[in-house]
Parts: C-alpha cells; structure tokens; sequence
C-alpha cells in the first residue's frame, strides 16, 4: 500500500523520562521523548562537520520515520525511513514530501545515512545522521532556532512493493535541535529552599488581552546572599490556554515602596506605581517554553540580604480571544537556592525595539517586514574591561514573528551571531544555550533585527495579534550599569510621514494607523521609510533611562552570508547498513558491492 504519509500536527508536552528498553548507541549531548511509552529521540551535533547524529527508538518491529518539516505538515519535509529486518539488516532511505502524499524517494543525492540498529524487546532503534544544510533541493535544512520534527512508524517491515500506512502512528515535535537546553529532572531540586512570586486567586478580566502586573518585595529572610540556581514555572493547569507569557522585572534599587501596600493590578491602569520596575527584564517564560531552567554551573541569580534587588515585578500576560470569565490564576515563578555560593552574579540583557507605536507599527499583508534596532556603543561603555560571558539567548516576538537575530558590532564590523534564530515559532519559544559563551566588551554594539509576516493580519498593536520584538540574553559576571538597550523612532519623525503639524498625541497617531488603507506601495513606502527614520537609542542603567539619537539604522560591515557548498556525510557502517532503493536492479547491485 502506498505510503499517504499525512502527519497532522499533535503537539506533544515534553517529559524528561525515556522509555526504550534500548541503550542508545553513542554518547549524546541530548535527549527527549517524542511520545510516552512510544518514541525516544538522542542526538547531538559536530560543530567541525556540520553534521548531526540521530539516535530515534519506537516501540514498533516494523518501520519507523524521523522528519524535518518546514511548516509541520508534510509539504516540503525531508524524511528518514528505516527498519531492521529479521537477520538484523539496517535498510534507510532519504524521502522528501513534495505535498500531502507518499514521499518520494530522493532522486538527487542521499543525504541521511543509517550507522547502525537493531531490535529488542518490541522496539526498533536506528542511529542515522545528516548534515544541517545538504544543499540539497529535496532536503530541508536543520537551521539555528527552532526546528519542526515530525515522526511515524508502522507495525511491520516493508516488502518489496511499499511501506505500510502509519494510519495514527504519528506526532510533531517542535525543539531547537542546534541549541537545546537539556532541562533537569523535575526532583533534582526538591531539598533546596525556594521562594515564590505567586499570584493568589487571581480573577482574569474577560477582556480578550490582559496584561497584569504586580510587586513583590524581595525575599528578606535569609541573613546574607544566596544564589538561585535554578526556576520553575509555574503555570495552573487549567489555565494554560490563557497564559501567554510571564516576564519578571527588577525595580529600581534605590526606591523604595510601602511593604504593606505593593502595586497589583492591570499594568496599564498602574503604570505611574510600576515605573520604577519598567526598565530591567530580568527573566521570562512564553508559551511553549520550558517550565523549569537550570542556570550553568558558573554563576547564580543573587537574592538575599545583601543582593542588588529589593522588589520585583512580575508581569503576566492573558490571552483570552474566547473572553471568558470567572477564571481564576495562581500562576507565577519560582526560585530554587544553593546551599553554596557560586563564582559570579548572574545578569539579564534585553535588545530589541520599544513595544509601542513608536518602536513597532508593521503593515498588514506583507510576506516579509523588517524591523531593526540598533544599541550603541554609548551604552556599552561601562561594561567591566575584563568583558562579560553571554551563556543563553531568549527571542521573543508575536505571532506574526518569523525570525530573530541579534549580531555583536565591534569597531562597525559585525564580528558574530549573539544568537540568531533563522526559524522561529510563536507557540514554541525556549531558552536557547550557547555552543559556545561569547565574550562581550565596553565599547561592543549590537544589531537585532526581527522579521515578520503580516499575510494574515490586519491592524497592530500590543495584543497576542500584535507584536514584539525582544531578545534576552543571559550572562555573567552581573553588572548594575546595563540592562536594557531598545530603538524608538521619534516623535518627529512620526508627525513627518502623518503629516501633521499639532502636538503629537499618542492615541490619535494610533488611530491613524488604524484607520489607514494599506496597499503594497504604501507598505513598500513604510518599510523604506524603517530603514531610514532618525530613532532614539533607549538604554536602562541603575533603574534610569538614557537615550542617544540615531539618524538611522548605522552602517556597519557586514559578514558574508554562509553559502551552502555540497560535503559528502560519510557512512562509517558501510558493510552494515543497506540504503535500500525499491527495485529489484539497485537492491541485486547493493549486494554485489557488499558480497
């Protein structure tokens, strides 16, 4: 019967746990499980070679089918079948799904190629490995960001006529292959103390947006410093379809609020109480993203008595398009402390544009809009001279977000990636740990860029259907001079495309942007005129704003683009593993050439 490979998307929840009764066959640097009781996936990535190693388990005798898919469907996915034949034979193939049918056999080259595999207890495992970019036309690159998976088996081997319909046998699976960050076991924290900022029976408005905001004094209880080295969280189970994100900023260390009588409420409704926690992001969480985070073994968050930080703000945001009511939240964050202090503070980073009017205000039905920002040396300049190590990168943007990257400038020459996500999913937003730390020093600059796709959108603002554009990043030894680095346009430069001569009011630019009759000269118009607007750079140091005016953008050299050049990923196994094509012809000279 022919392979109508149709792999709905069945969004999975991550579980630490394996289930394979097969030990893996190398050493790998990371580990999930696809499904439970049903699939194991091992892999891990040769930075020299560009190449990654697979090692996927299902609890099947027959075949099974790991898949790169550029949208989750099957349209475009580049495939690995195989199977283990009754006398221990591997067989592989490379596929790739031109549209909602069988996948073809690659006419081109074969890129995926088995190692070894075997059977036992039920399962089939496989060990197979490709390169990230084959450049090849029927391949689907494995790019920085996040990575679609898709996954099926069937119950038996193939015969010499096709491979059996999976029917149900199937999932998708959405991970950063290339910067995963492999989270701890849900116990390995549980004799460490801990505190919480929790919300306690909260009643989420109806309202289809809510952004809720509230203070927390610092935990004033333990005599001296200690490090967090761990957070968890926690959102209720029966409101995860409302919570979008959780962001947790530090307030101002020099104010001081009345302990009895903290802010709490929707942020815009408080915002002259909240201003003093505006303008450091300490840390976050997004949908999608791992619920507990373990920090490196270098450093620790710092809390405590003689820690820099008095009061947080936590900052949930509720998406409720159905406007349901009586809802009540608990959910929040919660910090797990050492027992030891360790070498350095850690610290928090955020590039990015203002999420307002005047940082963000994208055209709808567009297939690609770029929005860039730019941090200048200025506000670097108080870095420590022996530099800061960055660790992990968080992007963060709307649904309409496609792609994200932020380089590192130094002397106008763009030296390197902080990190940049070239694949980037609304639904499935991690913390993304570095290859390798990057060293950053005074004087660097920094470029973000985020790319949207507004085809399906039709007006802006700060909704889940509206739009950010964030990039967090990790780091250590903390510094107090620097937390935040964002682009705004300015004023002027709004009153000069509305054409208006009249103090600049907020809610009437607003509208007028609502109200305007976009067309694709306009959205054209709008998108050159990103390019070249004067903006204000807005940098955070100590709880204080600072700003430097932009002309534009600056220029900077760039590097040159990685062209895809073809490598061949060998097949060490050779005399082992069959990459089996189906015709009598290619398998009688596959074993001649063995024989």
């Amino acid at each position: 019967m022919w392979l109508r490979v149709a792999l709905a998307l069945l969004i999975i929840e991550k579980c630490a746990s394996i289930s394979s009764p097969i030990q893996p066959m190398a050493n790998y640097k990371y580990s999930i499980e696809l499904e439970a009781n049903i699939a194991d996936l091992w892999w891990t990535i040769d930075d020299v070679r560009k190449e990654i190693t697979f090692d996927l388990h299902i609890r099947t005798t027959g075949w099974i089918a790991l898949g790169i898919s550029p949208g989750g469907g099957m349209t475009g996915a580049d495939i690995g079948v195989g199977w283990v034949d009754s006398r221990g034979r591997v067989y592989f193939q490379d596929r790739y799904a031109s549209g909602f049918a069988q996948p073809m056999i690659d006419n081109t080259t074969n890129d995926w190629f088995a190692v070894q595999g075997r059977e036992l207890n039920g399962w089939t495992a496989i060990q197979f490995k490709r390169l990230l970019d084959t450049c090849d036309s029927m391949d689907y690159p494995i790019k920085s960001g996040t990575n679609i998976l898709i996954y099926a088996y069937g119950l038996v081997d193939p015969d010499e006529s096709e491979i059996s319909y999976h029917e149900n046998r199937r999932g998708t699976r959405m991970i950063p292959l290339q910067s995963y960050s492999q989270p701890p076991s849900n116990d390995k924290f549980a004799e460490l103390d801990y505190f919480e900022l929790r919300l306690s029976n909260y009643i989420v408005p109806s309202n289809d947006t809510t952004y809720h905001c509230k203070i927390y004094k610092a935990p004033t209880s333990y005599a001296t410093k200690r490090h967090a080295i761990a957070y968890k969280i926690l959102i209720d189970n029966e409101n995860s379809d409302l919570v979008h994100h959780l962001l947790m900023h530090e307030c101002n260390p020099s104010f001081t609020f009345d302990d009895n009588n903290l802010p709490d409420g929707v942020c815009d409704e408080i915002n002259d109480k909240i201003e003093p926690c505006s303008s450091s992001i300490a840390t976050g969480w997004a949908v999608g993203g791992d619920h507990l985070i373990e920090f490196p073994e270098q450093a620790g968050y710092p809390v405590g008595l003689n820690s820099p930080n008095k009061y947080f703000m936590v900052q949930m945001h509720y998406d409720n398009p159905k406007q349901t009511s009586n809802r009540r939240d608990s959910s929040g964050i919660r910090f797990y402390l050492g027992n030891q202090l360790r070498q350095h503070d850690l610290g928090y980073l955020t590039f990015g544009t203002v999420s307002t009017l005047l940082g963000l205000a994208i055209p709808p039905k567009v297939e690609k809009f770029i929005v860039d920002s730019y941090c200048p040396s200025n506000a670097t300049r108080n870095i420590p001279k022996s530099g800061i190590t960055v660790l992990s990168s968080f992007p963060h943007t709307h649904l309409q977000g496609v792609s994200l990257w932020t380089k590192l400038i130094r002397n106008k020459t763009a030296v390197e990636y902080l990190f940049n996500a070239e694949s980037y999913h609304f639904n499935y937003q991690f913390e993304n740990r570095l290859a390798k730390p990057i060293q950053l020093y005074p004087g660097d600059e920094f470029a973000t860029r985020c790319i949207y796709n507004t085809m399906n959108k039709n007006e802006g603002g700060e909704r889940t259907r509206d739009e950010m554009c964030l990039h967090f990043v990790t780091y250590y030894p903390r510094m107090d001079d620097l937390s935040v680095c964002f682009t705004m346009n300015t004023v002027q430069s709004l009153q000069d495309i509305i054409n208006s001569s009249a103090p600049f009011d907020y809610f009437a630019a607003k509208k007028w942007f609502l109200d305007l009759k976009w067309t694709p000269e306009s959205s054209k118009q709008w998108q050159e005129y990103y390019n070249k607007a004067p903006r204000l750079s807005v940098f955070a140091r100590a709880g204080q704003f600072e700003t430097e005016p932009l002309d534009a953008v600056p220029k900077y050299q760039d590097f040159e683009p990685v062209q895809c050049q073809k490598q061949i990923s060998t097949n060490n196994n050779a005399a082992f593993v069959y990459q089996k094509a189906f015709s009598f012809l290619s398998i009688f000279i596959v074993l001649i050439l063995i024989v």
